[in-house]
């Protein structure tokens, strides 16, 4: 059972108070939509121009019937699993996706800077801003920030943003969903502003070894149509909130450029980041013009020194720390890879629990709720790249995620490539010393690996060009490096893979499933025992990166079909402990005592047969007893796990830890009887209700003595009020069940929902059924949270982007002639948001559109509302008219649509008098 927080979260500050979020509200439609063939000359024309994107990319395209949801989303996860689709991917269909969001600014941020900001979209995409496309992404895991300030309209007129996905392109051979998976939001800033990952701020220890300086260089930019003189203040706060250094440097911004503000922030003797005392700083940083703060970010930052050596290894703070680490994808069971930010926590937290100091996000950027997590708890990080490639266009992923990741202290190292077929020829060579030397232009205080897994004894390799030479497998190869080279510190950048299916004790072809013993591994790798001693026993490896802390969806080597999840991990998907977890604890945790016993204790029908009996434990020694009477004492040797063959019998199997031949600790599993009671177990015992916090709930049923039931595997249902389901699992890789929905079974004794709160509830209420056991019922209070802000969703919009003119007349045209198609094609092109010329006499002009409503509006009728009106005005739709406007001045207007789906005509009867300028001065928008 995962162990429970039992407690919110601390709040932590925004680190950037510009952001809007925008994971709310989007219109989701799975599959490809073809763009209709483009015929005439006029439609041509048309199509070929800046804001005349076509189908699902256009502003006026319908998505009134797709559905809606809310991000992260990773449609994929929904699909069946089916044995004529790829393994790797969990036999999962991907494919191609639209994502259409509609965007109300208000008119005090005109002026402002606007950046779109998407954290992650899987894998391919192109977006669209008003019909005009803004971005190409070659990388689902790179975040796309995008300047969309030139394109941006404002008031009562809608902005459409539009997304297509491209699921089908594979940048890894593991599961990697498919969607807009990371968070998104955007930026509104002053004209002159801190840019996106503007703040540099790394501490470097001074020759003295007690006093430090914090270089801190801001890059600014600047959207004004002049240069502007500002000030920058940099100010470092200690973990209580008191101010112990600041400085400030003034910058001169050129128009539509950018400038760097540099400054020093003195610290003496400040208190050092570890993964045991994870201390974190505040360097805080405005932006002032003329006295008054523009702009602002809160950078939490870490003092501490990292070291790698050639003979003793890994050294944090001056102090030898070997490295305890695992290497994990972003997927977790019931939502694939969109993980909301809180189960990212959840899941540094469950890797700590096993005694892991490090993680290696495999193998790309990871999101940056994950870093927050890791900086916060304390947990190291190998920061790898995703496409080894100096090409400009993939270039620019790894200099993004150096300068968005290199103030953390959680990151301890760069990796510049995985496994790749070139990194033991000298192309190779010349790849890695480019991407390096990028890296070093950006950081210079962490070194740079390269995870190989071929190729070092080559004459010209990879690993020539890095500062921390990484393997991946290669156990064997260790000792010979090191004699080859003996001056180059080397690490194990991913190890052992290991497999076992939870809960299960003996391999079974017919079942699908392999034992927990950790005696099965695949050719390339090694056993939990034997990959630790590997590395454990050699002190110039400078740590482990064991493949995988998790389970994962797809890549279930060494199992066949119907396994459609990898076995590899210490915890399953859900995050429920495998032995693998109970050996490692013993294997790297040792700040307290460490004693677990494996397997359960309920084999009915194996009465006097001999047991396999493994006690992991840190202990000097440990004695095991069935019923109170002793089997047996041994002491604990480095790298071997005491086991015991113990003949079956019912009742209690115990195991005691000793030290210094004094107890320390015991560990306990009894044989269980017939399940009658169900039992729900929140992470926390409150949520945040702000429509956004993510908890995972433990499922299990207990015996009649509150015993846990290891071997149940019964279907339990749910319901939920106040929130909802978004994800469930079980850990078991062979389960085809949907993972979301309502129901799930059981797997060796456990099952996990993930729920998420609703933003108006009190409280979360989960109820749980099982046939022939009483509901359970977990209560979750909701507390009053500050909500994210956000960009309140807006109805699916129908923009009209094109009106025709006649001439500005004397005498008044009639409103209610409806121009056929080639005539009014010949008329004066007329587009919302700019004005008409001004007539030399008073005169009046019409203006028609054309439009055929969307479903929505033409099953239930809608609004028409023209966003700005500049001049007397009257408005007429289908000949009749509706409203009226006597003034001059900017006003909108506003008439209601009845039902029905046949072609409208919208004329607008303008009247102006000498030299008056009047016009659509806004959009026209149909909801």
């Amino acid at each position: 059972m995962p162990i429970p927080l039992g407690r919110l979260p601390t709040p932590i500050a925004p680190a950037d108070p510009s952001l809007h979020a925008l994971n709310r509200g989007w219109k989701f439609y799975e599959g490809d939509v073809p763009v209709p063939p483009v015929r005439g000359n006029d439609e041509t024309y048309a199509a070929t121009k800046a804001g005349n994107a076509q189908a699902a990319a256009g502003v006026d395209f319908d998505d009134s019937g797709w559905n809606t949801v809310q991000l992260p989303h990773d449609w994929a996860i929904a699909h069946p699993i089916e044995p004529d689709q790829n393994d790797a991917f969990g036999y999962r269909r991907r494919g191609v996706g639209w994502y259409r969001r509609y965007l109300v600014l208000p008119t005090e941020w005109q002026g402002q800077y606007l950046e779109l900001q998407l954290g992650g979209m899987a894998n391919t995409s192109t977006v669209w801003f008003n019909g005009i496309p803004v971005a190409h992404s070659l990388s689902g895991y790179v975040q796309q920030n995008i300047d969309v300030t030139p394109y941006a309209r404002f008031g009562d007129e809608p902005n459409t943003i539009a997304i297509r996905v491209d699921g089908n392109v594979m940048e890894g051979w593991w599961y990697e969903g498919a969607g807009l998976y990371r968070d998104c939001w955007l930026a509104v800033r002053a004209p002159v502003h801190i840019a996106t990952d503007g703040v540099h701020a790394t501490p470097r220890r001074q020759a003295d070894s007690t006093s430090w300086q914090i270089p801190v260089a801001v890059t600014l930019s600047n959207i004004a149509t002049a240069a502007v003189g500002v000030t920058v203040e940099a100010v470092l706060l200690d973990p209580q909130g008191r101010t112990i250094a600041q400085a400030s440097a003034a910058a001169n911004v050129a128009p539509l450029g950018t400038a760097v503000a540099s400054m020093s922030l003195p610290v003496a003797r400040p208190r050092l980041w570890s993964p045991d005392t994870p201390t974190l700083y505040v360097v805080q940083t405005r932006l002032l013009r003329d006295g008054q703060a523009i702009d602002s970010r809160r950078s939490e930052i870490g003092f501490r020194t990292i070291a790698f050596d050639a003979t003793t290894g890994f050294h944090l703070n001056d102090a030898p720390l070997k490295i305890t680490g695992v290497c994990i994808h972003q997927d977790h069971a019931g939502v694939g890879v969109g993980v909301p930010s809180a189960l990212l926590e959840w899941r540094i937290r469950r890797l700590k629990d096993i005694g892991a100091n490090a993680v290696r996000f495999a193998h790309a950027a990871p999101a940056d709720a994950l870093l927050d997590a890791c900086d916060r708890l304390g947990m190291m990080v190998m920061d790898e790249n995703r496409h080894f490639d100096p090409s400009p266009d993939y270039m620019a992923h790894l200099t993004w995620m150096v300068r968005r990741d290199r103030n953390r202290p959680c990151v301890i190292m760069w990796s510049v490539l995985n496994e790749e077929p070139m990194q033991g020829t000298r192309q190779g060579y010349e790849m890695v010393r480019r991407l390096a030397s990028a890296v070093k232009a950006l950081d210079d205080t962490r070194p740079i690996t390269a995870a190989m897994n071929d190729g070092m004894f080559t004459p010209l390799n990879g690993a020539d060009a890095v500062d921390v030479v990484g393997f991946n497998y290669k156990h064997g190869w260790y000792d010979r490096y090191h004699a080859l080279h003996p001056d180059r510190p080397l690490i194990s950048t991913e190890d052992t893979s290991a497999v076992m299916t939870r809960g299960e004790w003996v391999s079974d072809a017919q079942r699908n499933v392999l034992t927990s013993y950790d005696s099965e591994a695949p050719e390339w790798g090694l056993t939990h025992h034997e990959s630790w001693k590997m590395i454990g026993s050699r002190p110039f490896m400078a740590g482990t990166f064991v493949w995988t802390g998790f389970d994962y969806h797809g890549e279930p080597t060494p199992l066949p079909w119907p396994a459609a999840s990898s076995s590899f991990g210490i915890l399953d998907m859900c995050g429920f402990a495998k032995m693998a977890y109970h050996l490692r604890r013993a294997q790297w945790i040792t700040r307290e005592p460490v004693l677990a016993i494996g397997p359960h204790w309920s084999w009915p029908g194996r009465e006097g047969q001999l047991i396999r009996v493994m006690t992991p434990a840190n202990t000097d020694e440990v004695a095991l007893l069935l019923n109170g009477r002793t089997i047996g004492r041994q002491s604990c040797k480095p790298f071997v796990t005491p086991e015991w063959q113990v003949p079956y019998a019912a009742g209690k199997l115990e195991a005691i830890g000793y030290v210094a031949g004094r107890e320390v600790v015991r560990a306990v599993v009894e044989t269980t009887g017939r399940s009658v009671a169900l039992r729900l177990t929140p992470d926390r015992p409150m949520m945040l209700g702000d429509g956004a916090d993510v908890q995972p709930i433990s499922v299990d049923l207990l015996d009649a003595d509150g015993r846990h039931v290891p071997t149940a595997t019964d279907r339990v249902l749910f319901t939920i009020e106040g929130g909802e389901i978004i994800g469930l699992g079980n850990g078991d890789p062979n389960d085809h069940d949907a993972e979301q929905g309502n129901a799930r079974k059981l797997f060796a004794g456990f099952a996990q929902v993930l729920v998420r709160s609703a933003p108006a509830a009190r409280q979360l209420v989960l109820t749980a059924r099982v046939a022939g056991v009483p509901e359970a019922r977990v209560t979750v209070p909701l507390v009053a949270a500050t909500l994210l802000r956000d960009i309140p969703a807006t109805p699916s919009v129908q923009h009209l982007t094109e009106f025709r003119r006649t001439p500005f007349a004397v005498q008044a045209p009639d409103p209610r002639e409806v121009y056929p198609v080639p005539q009014w094609r010949g008329l004066s092109y007329v587009r919302p948001g700019r004005l008409e010329e001004a007539p030399t006499e008073h005169a009046t002009a019409l203006l028609q559109g054309r439009f055929v409503p969307r479903r929505d509006v033409a099953a239930r009728g809608g609004t028409l509302r023209l966003a700005g009106v500049i001049g007397r005005a009257e408005l007429w739709v289908d000949r009749v008219r509706v409203a009226t406007k006597t003034s001059r001045a900017e006003a909108p207007m506003t008439a209601k649509l009845p039902a029905g789906d046949q072609e409208r005509v919208i004329t607008l009867v303008l009247e102006a008098d000498a030299g008056e300028a009047t016009g659509l001065s806004r959009g026209v928008a149909i909801w």
